[in-house]
């Protein structure tokens, strides 16, 4: 196969919705929802063969198959299935969680073959004449709530929207609606901006930057360098504004360094008085001095700290990322805070969840790396911490560091549980720490328990894990449901 072959028609590098796709053949790397979403989509291109390949011969995979080789598609499922790429290839479009180094797409790589997203074919799907704009929203931790909270205030503007990306909706589905959307809040993880290279986003925001992913980027010689570039691939092209978090430097010299759209603008959010051109909050209001034109010597008010729920610092910080994003898209200032007071934030997210002899127990299971754990450490004053699962590479040793003072007690669990009761042992060696050997979800009950011993009245018990959950569970709603059933029985013994 000659260099020529493997990478297809001349028009593949630039396709776009009207390109000759009844000429391409495109291989849909795994069949999860974005691959489903992304064989839709090849589908409603014309796209003359499409290969779906996926070594998990599950249930759903097998229903999906069924559906889409009615339709024509080639599926192919079982072990072994994406050991080879077919010849004749002119595309792969790969699902967020391949790495590189998969046989799949390291073949393609070298035969030079183009490799998409399904974000990078959706953001494709639209040129050159149906584009809807998207404001989209990446960072370590934060990404769905502060998408949430830009689509409830992009809607409550009275804009058709949607919420779509890595919340959970592929882009693709929303772009295939006979819905007319006016913008789409977009979130973008690392994985999914990876394969992206010519998407050019209205506004953008990067939340903060912290190591996470890393065993994603192992093959890299510089794992957490690799994993800032593809965060920061979110503000190339952009075309109106790059959002920023003030406290985070990392994120200001990302937009320092994108090659944006002339004119598009920096704006800064922080939790203390804005400077011009940033969002920020003064005495309990959040406000604006970027998007008005008295923003040398005054502000508007967009909304109250108590619209922010639940309420915790950085959750206010996600709230004027929002709201920056929003305000860059000219929605009024009124429908910011409506907006976040429309929102219904899910279940694990700081959630308090009960209250029983002065104890306050709060379910964050959401807070899956330490960053996020930090996160919610800054709400609270005194905390017995539960924590441990899938470590995921990731250092404690910072997090303990800062909040040994705020520690009455930790308990510890998970497959990675030593590499926290080690940062507590080496940073806090005067907070007492309880291990929890146990590897069944059970163990969750025994950490509640021994953390009902370890706190006193005006405690917080924050299950924040700083960790994933799949070592024991099926995903951080099933670790939350067992903490806050766990702690509803004990806070109803300490009230009895």
């Amino acid at each position: 196969m000659t260099l020529r072959q493997a990478q297809g028609p001349d028009w593949i590098a630039n396709a776009d919705r009207l390109s000759p796709w009844g000429e391409a053949t495109v291989v849909v790397a795994g069949l999860g929802t974005s691959g489903y979403a992304a064989a839709d989509g090849l589908m409603a291109l014309g796209a003359g063969r499409i290969i779906v390949l996926d070594d998990a011969d599950s249930p759903g995979n097998r229903e999906k198959a069924d559906l889409l080789r009615a339709l024509d598609v080639e599926v192919t499922l079982g072990a072994g299935s994406t050991a080879l790429l077919p010849d004749g290839v002119h595309l792969v479009v790969t699902s967020p969680g391949w790495r590189p180094t998969a046989p799949l797409l390291a073949q393609a790589a070298e035969r030079g073959v183009p490799i998409w997203g399904e974000v990078e074919l959706a953001w494709r799907m639209m040129q050159p004449d149906r584009v809807v704009p998207w404001l989209g929203v990446t960072g370590t931790n934060g990404k769905t709530t502060t998408t949430n909270m830009l689509e409830s205030i992009l809607l409550a503007a009275g804009l058709k929207t949607s919420a779509v990306g890595n919340v959970g909706r592929p882009i693709i589905e929303a772009i295939l609606d006979e819905v007319d959307y006016d913008v789409l809040a977009v979130e973008l993880s690392s994985f999914q901006l990876h394969y992206t290279d010519s998407v050019a986003l209205h506004s953008a925001a990067v939340l903060n930057l912290q190591a996470d992913h890393l065993e994603w980027y192992a093959h890299e010689h510089d794992p957490y360098a690799a994993y800032a570039a593809d965060k920061a691939k979110i503000y190339e092209r952009v075309t109106h504004a790059c959002v920023y978090n003030v406290a985070d430097p990392a994120t200001e010299h990302m937009v320092e360094e994108a090659d944006v759209a002339e004119g598009a603008r920096a704006i800064g959010f922080r939790l203390e008085v804005p400077a011009p051109s940033m969002v920020g909050v003064v005495d309990d209001m959040l406000v604006d001095r970027a998007f008005i034109e008295q923003r040398r010597d005054s502000a508007m008010p967009l909304a109250e700290l108590t619209d922010v729920r639940p309420f915790a610092p950085h959750n206010v910080e996600n709230a004027l990322a929002a709201a920056a994003l929003a305000r860059s898209f000219g929605v009024p200032p009124r429908a910011v805070a409506q907006g976040l007071r429309d929102l219904e934030i899910g279940d694990h997210r700081i959630q308090t969840v009960a209250e029983g002899g002065g104890v306050t127990w709060v379910d964050d299971s959401k807070a899956t790396n330490p960053h996020a754990a930090a996160s919610s450490m800054r709400a609270f004053d005194s905390i017995v911490w539960i924590a441990g699962g899938q470590a995921k590479g990731t250092s404690f040793d910072d997090l303990v560091t800062t909040y040994a003072g705020k520690l009455r007690g930790a308990v510890v669990l998970g497959v990675d549980r030593g590499v926290i009761a080690g940062a507590l042992a080496r940073h806090a060696p005067d907070v007492p720490v309880i291990v929890i050997d146990s590897g069944e979800t059970g163990a969750m009950a025994e950490a509640v328990e021994a953390a009902a011993g370890l706190a006193s009245p005006g405690d917080t018990v924050l299950m924040a894990p700083g960790c994933a959950s799949r070592d024991m569970w099926t995903g951080y709603d099933a670790r939350g449901r067992d903490f806050t059933e766990a702690a509803r029985r004990v806070a109803g013994q300490q009230q009895d």
